[in-house]
């Protein structure tokens, strides 16, 4: 059994494990850390070069799908599977396949794929969490419902079996597994998502808070931090093949989290420079965007852009069909950027991002100032500035406050409609001369409705200065209950029945967790009122679910309750890591009384 390193003995393993991380950059300069402007057109925009190892298994993988067809084949298993030989005699014995009508028969595929390779995902072992208990000590004090706190209990256990450790395989043959070789055990989401994500971290975390697991919270940071001291930011996953994209940037709230139960100082002060260079990334010249609003002032404000023009490795097959009616070159490489710039915001894929909600080539990511991603970023300098002044760094407190009142009055100038008492996605202004500043106008605003519209309310959990104005708060929350987007089962992502899953009728844990908390802190009664039946939907749809199936999800259908989520490009999956996080973050804050009903109403 592997357990987390403790501090007595961390700085015995942190210049090797650090090595290790470093190994693949090695071996493929092509993935070393490089941030570079991005254009005013995408033709010469930073792309991370791929590897060999990569290049292989696409067409591993395109190969297999001529073999076995569309139906249930899931193109991310091709580029998980760990190598049990060398690349160069992989490639050899792949290429004398026989290909009749050039298409490998499925006996031949099966039994190269069993000499040639492991399971996918049998390069991250379990790892038993040192510091799990059955039944923790005050755990949930305030569900007293027999029935809700023996669910809570399985939930509870479930990071058991989402514990996952890199093996020793990948730290001796890095170059033989996509898998980095995180040096800390971990906590994965579950089902196809094999490995470590980034956001899906959080809501993890908040959970393992809950299960009062604060060593694996902790590891999961110091992998995270891991990745930004290798890349410069963190890895969408831990993945070679996300290397070129990161996702919704919550570190600094983790750190925070972490920070509030534990009261680690020495935690605060190791993670504080990661944060920086993440901060640094986030402000780069490929995601910053300056526009001027009717004042006159510059607002300097942050956008999704990965460093991509190709299928993504994990969905190439899918990219590839996807784009199949685009005619040029550019065209597919400007598609297959907004696809990845889609997958850095999480929320792949939704209309939210599409000028056509009908046809996904129209992603145009890239082009959209999102509201939750600067008021990630406004957050994360408030969360720094915090941090700063515990350890006594006055100048870099200073800095972060200042930016930080920058970054609001942006997301008051830029996003808030106030009409709709939403804040809204802003469009950039198609540019033909490559001006550097963007100038306001009130109808590119985005008056879609989606969830993320209400996102702002979250940082309201410790800076009350966005919404100090009671009555603001009251419309939001009026907006809200008028939107259409709360439903018996909770809060829908969008209006728009599309067929992705970031769209209507799904829920997604984050989008209930964010709101939810943003509305209970807001010092509003009805607000809190509002949120807790909100919580109490959700928390029921869990349940129910699990009843039926045993398992907890990663979406679920809002208009019905117990109804599981489907929709997008992949078959809908159990686990599941921010679920559980949240399911037991809103069980800690408001309980469960021992005569309320948990059953579907």
């Amino acid at each position: 059994m592997v357990r987390p390193t403790t501090p007595e003995h961390a700085s015995n393993t942190k210049v090797s494990s650090s090595l290790l991380l470093l190994l693949p950059l090695l071996l493929f300069p092509s993935f070393a850390m490089s941030v570079s402007a991005a254009p005013c057109g995408d033709a010469s925009a930073p792309v991370k070069p791929t590897t060999p190892l990569l290049s292989f298994l696409q067409r591993l993988q395109s190969a297999a799908f001529a073999t076995l067809g569309p139906d249930g084949f899931d193109p991310k298993l091709y580029v998980d599977v760990p190598f049990k030989t060398d690349l160069a005699a992989t490639e050899e014995a792949f290429a004398r396949l026989p290909r009749p009508g050039g298409v490998i028969p499925v006996s031949n595929l099966e039994r190269f794929l069993g000499d040639y390779f492991g399971e996918a995902g049998s390069d991250l072992v379990h790892a038993e969490p040192s510091d799990f208990v059955v039944e923790p000590e005050g755990f949930l004090p305030k569900v007293e419902n027999p029935k809700v706190r023996a669910w809570a209990l399985e939930v509870h256990s479930l990071w058991k079996n989402l514990s996952r450790r890199v093996s020793d395989e990948v730290r001796e043959r890095p170059e033989q597994h996509t898998l980095l070789p995180l040096p800390w055990p971990g906590v994965v989401p579950g089902s196809r998502f094999r490995e470590v994500y980034y956001w899906d971290s959080y809501w993890s975390i908040r959970g393992l808070l809950a299960s009062k697991m604060y060593d694996t919270a902790k590891s999961i940071v110091n992998n995270l931090i891991s990745l930004i001291e290798i890349y410069g930011y963190v890895l969408n996953g831990a993945r070679t093949y996300y290397s070129n994209r990161s996702q919704p940037p919550l570190l600094s709230s983790m750190v925070f989290e972490i920070y509030m139960r534990t009261g680690d100082l020495a935690f605060v002060k190791k993670s504080l420079p990661s944060l920086l260079k993440e901060h640094s990334f986030w402000n780069s010249d490929i995601h910053k965007v300056i526009i001027q609003d009717l004042q006159g002032c510059k607002h300097s404000v942050s956008h999704y852009y990965a460093m991509w023009n190709k299928p993504r490795p994990e969905s190439a097959t899918i990219d590839e069909e996807s784009a199949s009616n685009l005619t040029s070159a550019s065209q597919k490489e400007n598609f297959y950027r907004q696809v990845a710039s889609t997958a850095e915001s999480g929320w792949d894929f939704s209309s939210r991002w599409m000028s056509n909600s009908s046809d996904l080539t129209t992603l145009a990511t890239t082009s959209i100032i999102p509201v939750d991603l600067n008021a990630f970023i406004y957050k994360m300098e408030l969360d720094i500035a915090f941090f700063a002044k515990l350890i006594g760094d006055n100048s870099t407190s200073e800095k972060f406050l200042a930016a930080s009142k920058a970054r609001q009055a942006a997301i008051r100038s830029i996003f808030w409609n106030s009409e709709m008492e939403q804040w809204l996605d802003y469009w950039l202004i198609s540019k033909s001369n490559c001006e550097e500043v963007y100038q306001w106008e009130a109808h590119y605003q985005n008056r879609n409705i989606f969830a993320s519209n209400f996102i702002p309310l979250w940082i309201e959990t410790y800076n009350t200065d966005l919404c100090k104005d009671g009555t603001m708060v009251e419309k939001v929350l009026k907006s809200l209950q008028s939107s259409g987007l709360l439903h018996v089962a909770g809060i829908a992502t969008s209006l728009s029945n599309t067929g992705e899953q970031w769209d209507f009728p799904n829920g997604w844990a984050p989008l209930q967790h964010m709101i939810v908390e943003g509305l209970t802190k807001s010092g509003s009664k009805e607000a809190k009122s509002v949120a807790e039946d909100i919580a109490i939907r959700w928390i029921r749809t869990n349940y129910a679910a699990y009843m039926k199936t045993g398992a907890m999800h990663e979406k679920y259908d809002v208009e019905a309750c117990g109804k599981i989520g489907g929709g997008g490009e992949y078959k809908p999956q159990t686990g599941f890591g921010w679920s559980n996080g949240v399911v037991l973050a809103f069980l800690e804050e408001f309980g469960w009384p021992r005569d309320r009903e948990i059953e579907c109403q």
